[in-house]
């Protein structure tokens, strides 16, 4: 559960109360949707991050196993 929550953290570093201000966020988004970044808002943001919940778990889940086999093999 620690990785997924620093992967975020780190995501969103520099705006962590406000992630829709993230450049980072906001151009994952874009090569994600196709949802151009420059005119992404709140409301945009986190109605992405609602309809795609099950695909960003599963994403954060993979994140957690690389970062586990990184840490296993050095």
């Amino acid at each position: 559960m620690l990785v997924p929550l620093r992967f975020i953290w780190n995501a969103t570093r520099g705006h962590r109360l406000m992630p829709w201000r993230s450049e980072y966020l906001r151009w994952r988004i874009e090569t994600y949707s196709g949802k151009r970044a420059e005119t992404l808002k709140a409301a945009d943001v986190m109605s992405f991050l609602w309809s795609t919940r099950w695909e960003l778990l599963s994403f954060l889940v993979w994140t957690g196993s690389i970062d586990r086999e990184v840490r296993r093999r050095a």
